[in-house]
């Protein structure tokens, strides 16, 4: 093998490089995960337990008036341990039948 470990066949590695190649993949590895972790950690935009969920957005207005509406505190429905707030009666009765269809999705990413 003339002093190289074959990893592909367009690509070698001298011996002596070999550990500090493998430890260098592994410290990269490490840092992607560290950073998918930090990302899921940060789900706090969607709804803190017992706080107001999307900054009190009505979720029900982005499907029915397609932009984004403030919600009031006098119209609310908890739901997943979080106060959602609603602009209209009508709102807050449309996401108590049907929560699933107007929340955020995939934690409102």
């Amino acid at each position: 093998m003339n002093g190289f470990i074959e990893i592909r066949s367009s690509f070698m590695i001298p011996p002596d490089k070999y550990l500090k190649f493998a430890v260098s993949v592994l410290i990269i590895a490490g840092l992607v995960a560290a950073s998918n972790v930090a990302v899921f950690a940060k789900n706090d935009q969607i709804a803190k337990p017992y706080g107001v969920a999307i900054r009190g957005y009505d979720p029900v207005a982005y499907f029915t008036e397609s932009m984004a509406v403030q919600g009031s505190s006098e119209y609310s429905h908890t739901w997943n341990e979080a106060s959602w707030y609603f602009s209209t009666p009508e709102h807050r009765d449309l996401f108590a039948e049907n929560p699933g269809k107007y929340a955020p999705k995939h934690g409102g990413f």
